[in-house]
């Protein structure tokens, strides 16, 4: 599609170039069943419309190495998300103390995470990157219910009520978090406020949600590596690692180093390819922190 001429009245004339020929019957079969394959894929929403023309990119114009890697890559992708799914969902499923852990960081990191997927609905965006999103999203929200106390109220309209388990609100990681928290904050809003003024002037939005939702995720893209921080000022102030899921975190440094190479073969909008090599950082301090505390 990205090859094709926009005819309004505004043209008069049109160059084109025809190139007839005969081919077998068997590739005639094969390139009618993947149209049709293509089309049920979009119907049933497996597929984002204009995907398979990245596919057909592929094929025809990139080489074979390319189309290696680009399968290999994808392969990775899925298998190390599975795996970093999987051990996250068992830490906290068995985990019954948030001593040594950010509470704050899960309720912001739920926020973020529902910003990013409707950043990528509304941008033209792989499945793949789609149902990652979406799935972090789930596990997110599940994590707050493990995390913190999450009540439900049905008392004439349905309700719900979070808080800080009792053990939490008297230790000494809730205390650093909440000076983590508001220490970051203190460079976190000027930035913010910056970010949006700078938006409104010198981008181009298609309405005002389109500003909104690019503003905050833009936010959220560019300093939510600040948003990590208090976990490591945690970690700084405690002089210990142990609490950490560092099985599911393991998972997530491969899956970030495959990032960096997934980010230039598969289509993505710019702000999430950039996020990638974001989170480089981070992991990196992580294992300093590995490193220096038992």
């Amino acid at each position: 599609k990205d090859k094709c001429i926009v005819i309004n009245s505004t043209i008069h004339k049109v160059e084109m170039e025809i190139n007839w020929g005969t081919q077998p019957v068997w590739k005639w079969q094969l390139l009618t069943q993947m149209e049709q394959s293509f089309a049920m894929q979009e119907q049933f929403g497996t597929m984002a419309s204009g995907e398979s023309d990245q596919i057909k990119k592929i094929f025809l114009e990139g080489n074979p190495y390319m189309l290696a890697l680009t399968m290999l890559v994808s392969l990775l992708h899925t298998i190390f998300d599975i795996f970093a799914f999987k051990n996250d969902i068992g830490f906290w499923k068995s985990n019954k103390s948030m001593e040594g852990l950010s509470a704050r960081t899960i309720m912001i990191n739920v926020f973020c995470q529902f910003v990013i997927l409707l950043y990528l609905l509304d941008n033209d965006t792989s499945f793949v990157v789609l149902l990652s999103s979406g799935m972090g999203l789930l596990i997110e929200i599940w994590k707050v219910t493990k995390a913190m106390d999450v009540t439900f109220r049905s008392e004439g309209k349905w309700a719900f009520k979070v808080q800080d388990r009792e053990s939490y609100k008297t230790s000494k990681t809730k205390e650093y978090d909440e000076i983590a928290t508001r220490y970051l904050s203190y460079a976190l809003y000027p930035l913010i406020f910056c970010y949006t003024i700078y938006s409104l002037l010198y981008q181009e939005h298609r309405s005002w949600y389109s500003f909104i939702l690019n503003t905050m995720v833009g936010c959220v893209y560019t300093f939510g590596f600040i948003l990590m921080c208090p976990q490591l000022y945690i970690n700084y102030r405690l002089k210990s690692v142990a609490h950490l899921p560092w099985r599911q975190m393991s998972y997530k440094f491969l899956n970030t180093i495959i990032d960096d190479l997934f980010a230039f073969v598969i289509h993505m909008p710019l702000m999430h390819r950039l996020s990638v090599f974001r989170d480089d950082v981070i992991f990196l301090i992580y294992l300093y922190q590995r490193w220096i505390y038992p």
